[in-house]
């Protein structure tokens, strides 16, 4: 079986799973017949095209995702940094091992509330997500530093390779499938914190903020409708770095 049939096979079984997951949601639905608790999926269908109409959709995306960004990047630059300085050098790992260890350890609520008491509103989701997300990508750009093949840095010595060119041939073609990984799960960390902080301390405009509202006026359709948009902008990411670490597993070191 080739690549190609694979793939498709392993689409196929995606979609069946999602009609069975529809199919299961709508005899529960049908049997409880208490739409507040669980309603059916076509009523939740039509409140998801409905959000797409509304005057704040938008706006609430919008806010949701700038968090997201600002926090995905400078997780990913300082735990990229952190992870290469790690990686280089065992003191600097030794240092920084407790915080991290900490920081992984730590509940995602506890930090969201403590956000919430020391730093007001604004603050809460970015730092929110930078504690819980920075371990991920610090862990796998130091694993991928210090997972660069021996051989190849003693070839890089043998035939001059230094520098700049050792950067370019060895370090990041070496380094990127892996922290392209990191990435993906940090991104993925990074939107659920985000939504979850949004909940707590009811931004102008977000998702979490939605939530919240539909969640107190007992409008459970809301609730999944936004959870389904949700969704989607998670497997949009998701699709996006599938393809960056496709096309970065396929480059090899020193070609």
């Amino acid at each position: 079986m080739n690549h190609e049939e694979r793939r498709n096979r392993h689409g196929c079984v995606s979609v069946l799973s999602c009609l069975a997951i529809v199919l299961i949601w709508w005899v529960a639905a049908v049997a409880l017949d208490v739409p507040v608790i669980l309603p059916a999926p076509d009523e939740v269908l039509r409140t998801t095209i409905g959000l797409f109409g509304s005057k704040t959709f938008l706006s609430n995306i919008g806010g949701t995702v700038l968090r997201a960004l600002y926090s995905f990047v400078l997780i990913t630059l300082c735990g990229t940094l952190c992870g290469v300085l790690a990686g280089r050098f065992v003191a600097f790992r030794k240092a920084i091992a407790p915080l991290v260890a900490l920081f992984k350890a730590t509940p995602v609520m506890s930090v969201i509330l403590l956000a919430f008491i020391w730093l007001g509103t604004s603050a809460v989701p970015v730092f929110s997500a930078f504690l819980m997300a920075f371990p991920v990508m610090f862990v796998q750009t130091m694993d991928a530093y210090s997972n660069i093949d021996e051989k190849l840095e003693q070839m890089c010595m043998v035939y001059g390779i230094e520098g700049s060119r050792r950067m370019k041939y060895l370090i990041i073609p070496s380094m990127m499938p892996q922290i392209l990984t990191g990435a993906r799960q940090t991104l993925s960390m990074v939107w659920k914190v985000v939504i979850a902080a949004e909940v707590i301390v009811l931004p102008k405009y977000g998702i979490g903020r939605s939530l919240q509202l539909a969640q107190i006026q007992l409008e459970t359709n809301v609730v999944l409708a936004w959870t389904i948009v949700a969704v989607l902008l998670t497997a949009l990411g998701d699709a996006a770095f599938d393809l960056l670490i496709g096309k970065s597993s396929r480059r090899r070191p020193l070609r």
